[in-house]
């Protein structure tokens, strides 16, 4: 039951954007390293410096932004969040971009290694937080629609019950949890679009609510056919009253990705900086 809901979730958000066959992306921005090996592959992270902002001292710890790409689990490439990551370098942040495995499409299966990566990548760049010149305390994550689903079970996910999705090759003393969370449609239930699907908790990352959340920023339109306005509302209310800072912005008669857009884009990546700037992570 569990992998036919997520094949169902697949086929509905994989509908709603282009196909990887028709879809081109822009290389990521960004200089490249490995954060691990798996499959006979090597997986990147494209690493984007922030560039001169005024007086501020980067030579100490700075904060770090890793920011992941939707696509249903089945296509996508980091380039997709080249603008937020140029946002974010270019007030003081370092942004991050992540590459996932990505789901067969003819598949059935749990987005369970597209979760690892993702928290792979959130200890690889903890682990390295000294060289890299980061504040390992000030690793925020941020993601669309599948890739909003990624950071949000990093973050929240179960560190004790099924199913937890870590890589056996992890140390698992290193947290994958983000400090902070700014998600754009995220596809944070997988009871999407009606009563079509068959609600398992254990695979939502809503399910996990709980005091020691990371404060978030969720940014999503009142017309998204992949995740409700309503739940989100719901989410958002649950966590305020768990004690969890969490800021609901809701764009009315906008439907899933339309931060790609103009006036979007814009509007959607102020409200990160400005949300991150909130916290300490950049700087105006």
């Amino acid at each position: 039951m569990k992998k036919n809901v997520f094949r169902w979730c697949v086929v509905l958000i994989a509908a709603l954007t282009s196909s990887a066959a028709a879809q081109t992306w822009d290389p990521p921005v960004g200089r490249r390293v490995t954060y691990k090996k798996v499959d006979g592959r090597e997986l990147g992270l494209w690493i984007l410096e922030p560039k001169d902002v005024g007086a501020r001292d980067y030579a100490a710890e700075r904060p770090a932004v890793l920011l992941i790409h939707g696509g249903g689990w089945v296509n996508g490439a980091p380039g997709v969040h080249n603008d937020q990551a140029k946002a974010v370098a270019a007030h003081g942040a370092v942004a991050i971009l992540l590459q996932y495995r990505l789901l067969a499409p003819t598949s059935h299966e749990e987005p369970r290694i597209c979760v690892e990566d993702t928290k792979s990548a959130m200890r690889w760049i903890r682990a390295h937080a000294s060289e890299l010149r980061l504040d390992g305390k000030k690793i925020a994550a941020g993601g669309s629609s599948a890739g909003g689903y990624n950071a949000a079970y990093a973050a929240v996910g179960p560190e004790s019950a099924a199913p937890r999705w870590d890589d056996s090759q992890d140390d698992l003393r290193v947290s994958a949890r983000p400090d902070a969370l700014v998600l754009l449609n995220p596809a944070l239930d997988v009871h999407y679009a009606s009563n079509l699907f068959h609600h398992d908790e254990k695979l939502s990352p809503m399910s996990y609510m709980n005091k020691d959340a990371p404060p978030m920023l969720i940014m999503s339109g009142s017309d998204d056919p992949v995740i409700h306005a309503d739940v989100l509302r719901k989410y958002a209310a649950q966590l305020k009253a768990a004690g969890v800072r969490c800021e609901l912005h809701i764009y009315p008669g906008q439907v899933h990705s339309f931060y790609k857009k103009e006036p979007y884009l814009s509007e959607t990546n102020a409200l990160m900086v400005e949300f991150l700037y909130s916290l300490g992570f950049v700087y105006r």
